[in-house]
């Protein structure tokens, strides 16, 4: 948005870095950011899936993108005359909506993952095959474990 809009009709101004719109208080557009921030937090408590680094680049690529493209469209909106900006704001939305379907994808790949992952644990413990070391015991009454304590000892004092 321009300078001379913003002061024209008294709005906040927007940074140059800040990454989401000026909306006003009453729409929809302010549960995204919200929306955004839970899914890079369900992001980042997954770090144990691993091999999905490059699908998840390339969506976060799709995301930011459409986002930018958001945020273009939403500026352009604000600037040309009103029986045109219907149609942009139209498509901002379709932008948003395509930014917030590649996070979504990207959450629900990585869930199925771990899904996967959890299934064939479950198989390998029920089918025996489970690689996970275990001990191995004999059992010995109190005389035979007394012996074994002290064979050692007689042995190394004769």
């Amino acid at each position: 948005m321009t300078r001379k809009l913003e002061e024209l009709f008294d709005l906040p101004t927007k940074s140059d870095d800040a990454s989401e719109p000026v909306v006003e208080s009453g729409s929809d557009l302010q549960l995204l950011p919200q929306s955004l921030q839970t899914l890079d937090k369900i992001e980042l408590a997954l770090p144990a899936v691993k091999g999905l680094d490059a699908s998840d680049q390339e969506m976060d690529e799709l995301a930011s993108s459409a986002k930018e493209s958001f945020d273009n469209l939403m500026d352009l909106g604000m600037q040309v005359d009103s029986r045109y900006a219907s149609e942009i704001f139209a498509v901002a939305g379709t932008m948003l909506g395509h930014a917030i379907t590649a996070k979504t994808a990207k959450i629900n790949k990585k869930l199925k993952m771990i899904d996967l992952q959890l299934r064939k644990q479950r198989l390998d413990l029920d089918s025996g095959t489970d690689t996970t070391p275990t001990a191995q015991g004999v059992i010995l009454d109190r005389n035979e474990l007394l012996d074994r304590i002290l064979k050692p000892r007689t042995d190394s004092e004769s």
